[in-house]
């Protein structure tokens, strides 16, 4: 067996948007007309909010502006139709279902959901960082209605570039008026210049540009953990929650990230002894052909860490060092996040004898520990084993790095609050027959986005309304609250974390890093995270 990267993935279902056009304001129905810094854009009224979709917050990334910083987008006379979203990204297949590849690279996009009667008012701004490992996913699938209509924030949900579009760190790209900027963080860059546009713009949809969360999930989280120790950020934002993805994580280091494009330039056969013409030779290629090649090398794209201003320190330094973004910060995972990885990659039941051999190959001699630690005589099946020391072990989606994380944050002095989500009876991004999903990764976004991956029965309802209320009171004045709920605690010890299931007493304070058995993993070196593949 090799060991396989398998990086968080967010979306679950990723799906093509369709392409509105400038309209006519005379034959379109009534509808709410907003003035913004490039012209006036049209959204839907519909029940209890205004939607607007599609709206340019940067120009269209193509041609020469393909791996540019984003460039402004151009005025547009008469109205805009902001009624349908525009294109996602460029991105490959999700391996999860849903989507066909998309290619197109005009996709710097965003939509803003505001409630009814927002009009002249200054309420929290929540702008939302999609998941999806850097490689897939768009803001448009996330429906910010419930988030909007019931805590009374206005909801922004991007997109960025994704994938070699957005990460290639060629050093032919610092040349001439980017010579001074690292490469490979475009899509970075594009959530920054998207939270630029909602300071010019969002007063004029009836939020406050002075009050912004910025929130996301997986590798929305880790983008959330690079705008916190990005400089270039500095009063963009005045909170942020990251999800399911620890702010702890190493991200790319600019040596590696720049060695990887270079092996892709040689992949695709444009390396030349001149790097502005391997360069131009890239930039004239088909981005399916480039995407391809991205995906073989089994190459990141998160943001590339050193190099320039825009995120020079790994977060987790920046955090320790006290040299971040200095806001309130609501972070957590889910109680079983592995199990969608687990079941992805073993559809069918392992033996004990294999589940030990796994264990054995990511741990070496440690592995007799880890054993002795998680037996699989303890669980329902191997796989169920499997799944659960990788949520308990340091990895980017871990409780213990995520326990680790919010002790960096509560040692830095800002307000900190963590949470688990818990569900295990929660609608699953990935059904695997036989294989019990339990609370995995990215099962909490339904509660939060009405009907992303399923219905909610009563008591799932009840604890979606409670949720909506704790992210969105967090959003209004930095503290979570909901009514007619348990109070959740500042973190100060890894026993007040919020526990977040239906029914009675499903919502508690609960220590996750005595249960993840944390004090372990410490002792035996916080061994780094892999998953084996048959």
């Amino acid at each position: 067996m090799g060991i396989v990267r398998i990086a968080p993935i967010a979306a679950a279902v990723i799906v093509a948007a369709g392409l509105p056009a400038f309209g006519d304001p005379a034959a379109a129905d009534p509808s709410p007309l907003v003035r913004t810094d490039k012209g006036v854009v049209r959204g839907e009224a519909r029940q209890g909010h205004r939607l607007f979709q599609g709206i340019p917050f940067a120009a269209p990334p193509v041609g020469a502006l393909r791996w540019r910083p984003p460039q402004p987008a151009r005025p547009w006379k008469g109205v805009y139709d902001a009624t349908s979203p525009r294109s996602q990204c460029a991105q490959l297949a999700s391996p999860f279902g849903g989507s066909t590849g998309t290619y197109g690279e005009d996709c710097l996009y965003l939509n803003v959901t505001v409630p009814e009667h927002a009009k002249g008012r200054r309420l929290p701004v929540m702008v939302w960082i999609h998941g999806g490992d850097n490689v897939m996913g768009n803001g448009s699938i996330y429906n910010a209605a419930k988030l909007a209509r019931q805590g009374g924030v206005v909801v922004v949900t991007i997109n960025y570039r994704l994938g070699v579009l957005g990460g290639l760190a060629h050093p032919g790209l610092e040349t001439g008026p980017d010579r001074r900027l690292q490469a490979g963080n475009y899509g970075l860059l594009d959530q920054q210049a998207a939270l630029r546009w909602v300071r010019r713009n969002i007063t004029a949809f009836g939020g406050n540009p002075g009050n912004v969360t910025v929130f996301g999930e997986s590798a929305g989280s880790a983008n959330t953990c690079a705008n916190l120790a990005s400089p270039v950020s500095a009063g963009l934002f005045h909170r942020a929650i990251p999800q399911s993805y620890a702010c702890d994580t190493p991200t790319r280091t600019e040596a590696k990230a720049e060695a990887d494009a270079v092996t892709l330039a040689k992949a695709v056969g444009c390396e030349t002894a001149s790097p502005a013409a391997s360069v131009r030779c890239l930039r004239a290629l088909p981005a399916r052909r480039l995407m391809e090649a991205f995906q073989a090398a089994n190459m990141g794209a998160y943001p590339v860490a050193g190099g320039d201003h825009v995120l020079p320190l790994q977060p987790r330094e920046a955090i320790r060092r006290g040299r971040f973004n200095r806001v309130p910060v609501m972070h957590g995972n889910t109680m079983d996040e592995m199990r969608l990885f687990v079941g992805f990659l073993y559809p069918r039941p392992i033996t004990v004898a294999q589940y030990e051999g796994i264990v054995r190959e990511l741990y070496g001699a440690k592995a007799g520990k880890v054993l002795a630690r998680y037996p699989a005589s303890r669980y329902s099946e191997p796989r169920i084993a499997l799944a659960t020391l990788m949520t308990d072990a340091p990895g980017p989606l871990s409780t213990c790095s995520h326990s680790r994380t919010l002790g960096m944050f509560a040692r830095a002095g800002v307000p900190t609050y963590g949470y688990q989500f818990a569900d295990r009876t929660a609608p699953p991004l990935l059904k695997v027959p036989g294989f019990p999903k339990g609370a995995e990764h990215g099962t909490e976004l339904t509660y939060l986005f009405h009907g992303l991956l399923g219905d909610l029965n009563a008591a799932q309802r009840r604890l979606s309304d409670r949720m909506v209320a704790y992210w969105t009171s967090f959003a209004h004045h930095g503290r979570p609250i909901a009514r007619h709920a348990p109070h959740w605690p500042r973190f100060r010890t890894s026993k007040d974390v919020l526990s977040l299931a239906p029914g009675r007493g499903g919502i508690r304070a609960t220590d996750t890093a005595a249960r993840s058995h944390c004090g372990f993993w410490a002792s035996i070196g916080w061994p780094e995270l892999a998953i084996p593949n048959d």
